[in-house]
């Protein structure tokens, strides 16, 4: 009889009310010592555990926390350290870990990038001129502790070997096979010491697999898993995939593995299965619960569909679990307390999830029957859930209405170009910032009063004032040509908006891991979208008036705003994305009205929205497109719109950025050290850019020379004319001294250029 057990992928790090990222940054503050670090991460670590245990989850995961990132945790453990940070060998010490991910006084950050199509980002690992070696086995350390300290034999998790190299860089794609020999051992190494510890299944993430990856790394799987099979016998491997169907199922099914964890929410594995069966014996992981998503799951479907499942496991185990890791979802909904309380009985947070799979675990196990009051508990809930869903007619109608030319400028970037030359007359490589500026402790303690009730709406009008006559002073001494009020009003970039458009609903404690300690809190999409009045006039005009150097008006876009919100499914995305940029035209308009004319309308999240499914691309770009075009259709020649991406590979969707239409568009190079322009070399864009020439997600101050670097590099590709000269992203998590002293250099830098330019056209 087929054995079926309860799992989770990974569970989030960050604690119910951000300890984690509170430990963190009173570590890089200085406010606690390595060891209160350890300890306090330790209790946040085992506390995730026990929970799970209490739970009723069969196989938890160990090996899924990490002081940052799991990518740089997989690259430290074997040694896979930038020359640049002076490492020596041995395990890698606590600062040097840090400085990977954050820079140094001596040392630039390495790369961040987004984890697949996901919010989260990962650092990149620099291959280039390191000499891996197994220094520290940290998987094997969080399954001893767990199996030491709550008698928990967890399931180790760990990064394959080969989705670990294709998201790597510092080699050549000829040299691939060459670096697998070289990990292989090492890898086998780490499977051996959990072997003998005593371990018996281990969880090897190859999510890589979902994309159209290549022979090459199909073959080199085959080698891979040969040696794993060979070395490590008594190791029960399962292959995990996730956000996608696996491609080249027939042959990766073949595997010499345990078993294999396959999406059933993403993509369509069952497809798969149903036209190519699945190997006789082997463990199939049936990611069934939507690991990405906070809606409660349908445990009458979510049965269905396992049931059908069954029938293709001939003799082997299934293992019922989420999609994907649950760090890509808050911890548990049990303390909303201000969320309505329709909306909140159809919420299903990470904890809420775990009890979804041990509930459909028992299901599949017993027999429908015996979760049939769950089953009739939930349908309750999510038919209250749709029914209560908030339509707005009038919005429908004008979707339904849209056409082609809705969604287009009336006049050219060419026109619009010379007519906005003459009006803000700025000088060549014009400086500015990406938007939000440094939220200190007085500026979130402020809020939080004002929230409770403790200070008036005046006083917080107030002092919100201050903050931006702040610093457009400051913006103003530091000589930088486009100001911005620096959104010192706002939580963060999406969920401000969700405060104040219609459709949204706002959570207290929905917190999730973006990067490092940067954790955001996604609004729940649960109705049509729409414009209920100004949400930015009131500041950007204040801001505005203080000075005679133009201010941009500041938006986040209909794509990030979809994108990196929980958006139920009532409604297609594609709708969705239309309703949001519609409001923002309502908003853009109240800006011009008021006498804004530079509007920077971020689109961060375009790249990271892109589907694994390249059949999918073509879809989704012209749906993302037309809603930003959409929301800046209506404004007039004079007005400059701005627009903004981070951490993406752009060649893929260099034709789409074009078709944006954005006038002027900034974009990160500083952490990948230029090679974003590339994308730009090798394709001709017309418009004005901004290649970020320094890392806000560092606290270093870099050097005049290093940001005239990042400028020259980008000034053989791009025309000066073109050119702005900006940080990579927003400032709002740096300290206000970073922050001015950086500026400080980026006009310096960006002076010195125009000096060099002019002296040659002398």
């Amino acid at each position: 009889m087929t054995n079926i057990l309860s799992s989770n992928i990974g569970y989030p790090r960050i604690g119910e009310k951000r300890e984690w990222k509170r430990a963190l940054e009173s570590f890089w503050d200085g406010k606690i010592t390595e060891e209160e670090l350890i300890e306090k991460t330790t209790e946040i670590r085992l506390n995730n555990l026990k929970k799970q245990k209490e739970l009723g989850i069969d196989l938890i995961p160990v090996g899924d926390f990490t002081l940052y990132d799991h990518v740089l945790d997989t690259a430290v453990t074997f040694g896979v350290v930038p020359t640049r940070f002076g490492y020596e060998g041995g395990p890698v010490d606590i600062n040097t870990y840090y400085a990977i991910a954050r820079g140094s006084d001596d040392a630039v950050a390495s790369e961040m990038t987004k984890w697949f199509n996901t919010n989260y980002h990962y650092i990149v690992p620099e291959l280039n001129d390191v000499t891996p070696q197994l220094v520290e086995n940290r998987a094997l350390l969080y399954y001893e502790e767990a199996k030491e300290k709550l008698g928990i034999d967890g399931k180790p998790v760990i990064l394959g070997p080969i989705t670990f190299l294709k998201l790597s860089k510092g080699y050549v794609q000829s040299d691939f096979p060459k670096l697998v020999d070289t990990f292989l051992p090492l890898y086998v190494e780490q499977l051996k010491q959990l072997q003998a510890a005593g371990a018996k299944v281990v969880q090897v993430d190859e999510p890589i697999f979902v994309t159209n990856v290549g022979e090459e790394a199909l073959e080199a799987a085959k080698k891979v898993y040969a040696t794993f099979a060979e070395e490590v016998p008594e190791l029960d491997l399962i292959f995990q995939t996730y956000f996608e169907k696996i491609y080249n199922y027939e042959e990766i099914i073949q595997l010499p593995v345990a078993g294999f964890g396959l999406d059933f929410v993403h993509g369509d594995s069952l497809e798969l299965l149903k036209e190519y069966g699945f190997p006789q014996g082997k463990t199939l992981a049936a990611g069934i619960v939507d690991g990405r998503n906070v809606w409660r799951a349908d445990l009458g479907e979510k049965l269905t569909i396992l049931e059908t499942i069954k029938q293709f496991v001939k003799d082997g185990d299934i293992i019922i679990q989420p999609s994907s890791s649950l760090l890509h979802v808050p911890v548990t909904k049990t303390l909303e307390e201000k969320v309505d309380p329709v909306i909140l009985g159809g919420l299903s947070f990470a904890d809420e999830k775990i009890v979804e799979i041990v509930s459909l675990t028992k299901g599949l196990k017993e027999g429908r029957t015996a979760i049939n009051a769950e089953i009739n508990e939930v349908d309750a809930a999510l038919a209250e859930l749709k029914s209560t869903y908030r339509s707005d007619e009038t919005t429908r109608k004008a979707i339904e209405n849209l056409t082609e030319e809705d969604a287009k400028r009336d006049t050219s970037f060419e026109e619009r170009l010379a007519i906005q030359k003459e009006k803000f007359n700025l000088p060549i490589l014009p400086t500015t910032t990406i938007g939000s500026l440094p939220q200190t402790q007085e500026v979130r303690q402020t809020r939080s009063k004002w929230r409770r009730g403790e200070i008036t709406d005046q006083e917080y009008e107030t002092f919100i004032q201050n903050q931006i006559k702040k610093w457009i002073e400051i913006q103003e001494e530091l000589d930088i040509d486009v100001l911005v009020h620096g959104e010192f009003e706002r939580t963060d970039m999406v969920e401000y908006f969700g405060e104040k458009l219609n459709g949204f609903q706002v959570t207290q404690f929905g917190w999730v891991q973006s990067y490092g300690s940067r954790c955001v809190k996604p609004p729940l999409i649960f109705g049509d979208v729409s414009w209920g009045g100004p949400m930015t006039v009131k500041e950007s005009v204040y801001a505005q008036s203080l000075t005679d150097r133009p201010v941009k008006g500041m938006l986040t876009g209909p794509v990030t705003i979809l994108n990196w919100s929980f958006a139920h499914d009532q409604t297609p995305r594609e709708e969705i994305m239309k309703q949001i940029a519609l409001a923002l035209q309502k908003e853009i308009e109240a800006l011009e009205e008021a006498g804004i004319k530079i509007i920077q309308v971020d689109e961060p999240a375009i790249r990271e929205g892109l589907p694994l499914d390249p059949a999918k691309w073509d879809a989704y770009l012209e749906a993302s497109a037309y809603s930003f075009r959409l929301a800046t259709a209506t404004v007039q020649k004079d007005t400059q719109i701005h627009t903004h991406m981070c951490y993406s590979e752009f060649g893929d969707i260099f034709e789409a950025i074009d078709a944006l239409d954005a006038d002027v568009i900034s974009i990160e190079t500083s952490r990948s050290h230029g090679e974003l322009v590339a994308a730009f070399e090798e394709n001709t864009y017309k418009k004005e850019i901004g290649l970020g020439v320094y890392d806000i997600h560092s606290p270093r101050i870099p050097s005049v020379e290093e940001m005239k670097t990042n400028i020259d590099r980008a000034l053989r590709t791009i025309p000066a004319s073109q050119f702005w000269v900006n940080p990579d992203c927003g400032l709002k998590t740096r300290k206000e001294d970073e922050t001015i002293g950086a500026l400080k250099v980026m006009v310096e830098a960006a002076k010195q250029s125009r000096e060099q330019l002019a002296s040659k056209t002398v």
